[in-house]
Formats: structure tokens, C-alpha cells, sequence
């Protein structure tokens, strides 16, 4: 058992309490420091559609030494409570095989997410919707950015229909192209789009908390 919170000496990019949810800060991912996090959640088959099922930790490693080399694409951890919750990568679309696939706008952010499991205590209402609600401001808000982007894995139905309830407009299916080069190698990918402006993520009744 921990003794102490997770990464308590490392600075925050963004704090925010959630009321009835608790206090998230999202953090840098330390490749290194976080490895055991990071590998343990990617190897589960409920993250099947993060691609990196079968990975060995120093593959999971070096995949996150070459993110943490980038200026266009970011991966973040967010720790609620002292606790490892979720793991977010943020990137520039402009920057990112997503732009053959739709009109990037300035101020669009991509992102995609992984939710910790739900551990000994099973399913969490509410869970996925108030760290979206953090993810969003310090996107939005924090960054200053308008727009954010998500093209989640078609088949991940569940995912779709999460961000849609959180107020994420659908767009077109598209087909990510493979991504064949020496550091990084990404299959073709059947995806949806979804959107979210800063006006509507922060609308009237906007976010739902369940």
C-alpha cells in the first residue's frame, strides 16, 4: 500500500476540485517514475483500443521516452485524491495523421484518454464524467485553446457514447493511415470524430456529472 500520495513532490500543469468527486492534478508523465502505472494499465484488455496490448515495459518505456521528445504531443497523468486515475495525451492536429482526415481549425486541440480500472471497488458513476470535466478546463480553459478533438476506435462504442454525453458533437467516421516510420509505427485505424468548443463545454447544464 502507498504510504504517501502519488507523485506528491511533482508540480501540477493544472488542480481542480471536482465537487461530490475530490481534487485531480494532472501532471508531466515522468516516463520512468511512471512506468509501473503506465504498463500495468496499457496491458489490460479493457484498454485494447489504446494499442499496446502485448507490449513489454521497456516497449511501453520507449514509447513514452519518444512522446516526452515532441513539442506537438503531450502524455499527462491525472492523479485524484493521491491516486493515479486516468492518463491523457494531448497533441496538435495539425501535427498529427488526424489532419488528413478533417479541416484542422486554429485553436484545436486532440486528445485521447484511458481511465485507470476500477480496481477493487468496481464500477464508479461519475467517475469518467468529472475527469473529463477536469481533462476539458485544462484544455480549454488552462491551454486557452477553443476546440477540443477526439477520434476514438469505431468499435468502442461505450467510449462514443461517454464523450457524447459529456457534450461532444459527432462528426464523420473516418480511417486514420497507417504511420510506418523507424520510432513509431501506428496501424490504419477506423475511428469516429467528436468535437467540443469551449462554448459548449461550458454551456448552461453543461458538463452532466454521471
Amino acid at each position: 500500500m502507498r504510504n504517501e500520495p502519488y507523485a506528491v513532490d511533482r508540480e501540477a500543469v493544472h488542480e481542480q476540485s471536482v465537487d461530490g468527486f475530490g481534487t485531480v492534478r494532472i501532471l508531466t508523465v515522468d516516463p520512468h517514475a511512471d512506468l509501473d502505472v503506465l504498463h500495468g494499465w496499457v496491458s489490460e484488455e479493457r484498454a485494447r483500443f489504446w494499442g499496446m496490448n502485448g507490449l513489454s515495459r521497456q516497449q511501453v518505456l520507449e514509447t513514452y521516452l519518444h512522446l516526452d521528445s515532441l513539442d506537438t504531443h503531450h502524455a499527462l497523468l491525472a492523479v485524484k485524491d493521491g491516486e493515479p486515475a486516468a492518463l491523457f495525451q494531448s497533441y496538435e492536429p495539425a501535427a498529427d495523421r488526424v489532419s488528413e482526415c478533417y479541416d484542422v481549425q486554429d485553436g484545436d486541440i486532440g486528445v485521447h484518454l484511458l481511465i485507470a480500472p476500477p480496481g477493487a471497488g468496481g464500477e464508479r458513476p461519475g467517475w469518467s464524467a468529472a475527469l473529463l470535466t477536469v481533462l476539458t478546463t485544462y484544455l480549454l480553459v488552462g491551454l486557452g485553446r477553443r476546440r477540443v478533438v477526439v477520434e476514438p476506435d469505431a468499435r468502442n462504442t461505450r467510449a462514443i457514447d461517454r464523450l457524447t454525453r459529456q457534450g461532444f458533437v459527432p462528426g464523420p467516421p473516418i480511417v486514420l493511415p497507417e504511420i510506418d516510420l523507424p520510432e513509431v509505427y501506428l496501424p490504419e485505424k477506423s475511428a469516429r470524430l467528436a468535437f467540443l468548443t469551449r462554448e459548449r463545454a461550458f454551456a448552461e447544464g453543461f458538463p452532466p456529472r454521471r
